[in-house]
């Protein structure tokens, strides 16, 4: 398990990273959300002892980064694909890793295959595109086969295949009993890959649970599609039932009352129903309005007839 405590981390008189704390935990992919500047890469950072914080820890299982003896064997991580030297060769570059952390040198040809580049193996860095240096970056996280993975925009320059190879993948990982922790802007991706969200803004937490608990969380919540010839007669009983009605043509939208409750009011009543369909916000709708408070980089609404 990972485990992050009263985390507090400045730069300067900025305050990056504002006494948090959660847990991720093992067979689970956790989605770290946050806007642009909430403390996410900041953090992951300080996870790996990158950077120093003022106050709080972040343990693998009880004990920091610093104190694993063979840190790539328990801790795998990609925080950034650009880092690796352009001359070297992608095998040249993972082998140093191996020696490093004293990995089986055989390890590197199995997890360039594991990720597509073993064909490219003897190519040099420097002509990789940006998602293949991201494949590279994930070879070098997996070379220790170790519990816990942390990857911070992981699919950026990935073309579609890669992405749900990616996804894919880090369900593996967690089905396997691997802590994932994954970092990324791309909602409709999370949406579809993490089992539980940690969400953050302007360094603080805000959320942390599963994915549904995070969308049954926010205020706006689920609603209701209905529709009937007997529509404006239902919509005024489930008005009556205390629900929130939005009429349409021959429909309306209901909240505050659940698919059960529409359709058990419209037996009750000879009601004729066409369609009685649950919905639910989008993980990006309900991202946005949690995070409305925390936004440090707001854009200014288009002027009408702007593109």
């Amino acid at each position: 398990m990972l485990e992050v405590r009263h985390l507090t981390k400045r730069f300067g008189a900025v305050l990056a990273v504002n006494d948090l704390s959660f847990d991720v935990r093992e067979g689970r992919v956790t989605g770290f959300l946050g806007p642009n500047g909430s403390g996410k890469s900041t953090t992951m950072r300080i996870m790996l002892q990158l950077d120093r914080p003022q106050a709080g820890t972040a343990t693998f299982s009880g004990r920091s980064y610093r104190e694993l003896k063979h840190p790539l064997r328990e801790v795998g991580a990609l925080l950034d694909a650009g880092y690796v030297h352009p001359t070297r060769t992608a095998s040249k570059h993972l082998r140093y890793l191996a020696l490093s952390n004293s990995i089986p040198t055989r390890r590197v040809d199995e997890v360039l295959e594991l990720v597509g580049l073993g064909e490219v193996a003897d190519k040099r860095v420097g002509g990789f595109s940006l998602g293949m240096r991201q494949r590279l970056g994930l070879a070098g996280a997996l070379l220790g086969d170790p519990g816990v993975l942390l990857f911070d925009e992981p699919v950026n320059g990935l073309d579609p295949e890669g992405i749900l190879w990616v996804r894919t993948f880090m369900q593996r990982l967690a089905a396997e009993g691997r802590t994932v922790l994954v970092s990324s802007h791309l909602l409709s991706e999370m949406a579809l890959t993490a089992n539980d969200l940690v969400v953050i803004g302007r360094g603080q937490l805000i959320r942390q649970g599963s994915v549904d608990e995070f969308l049954n969380q926010t205020a706006s919540g689920g609603w209701v599609e209905v529709r009937s010839p007997q529509a404006e007669v239902l919509a005024a009983l489930v008005e009556g039932s205390g629900g929130r009605v939005t009429r349409g043509q021959g429909s309306f939208s209901a909240s505050g009352v659940t698919a059960a409750d529409v359709g058990e009011l419209a037996a009750a009543n000879g009601i004729v129903l066409h369609e009685l369909s649950p919905k639910q916000v989008s993980l990006e709708e309900a991202f946005i309005e949690a995070t409305r408070d925390a936004q440090q980089y707001t854009s200014a609404p288009l002027a009408d007839g702007a593109s």
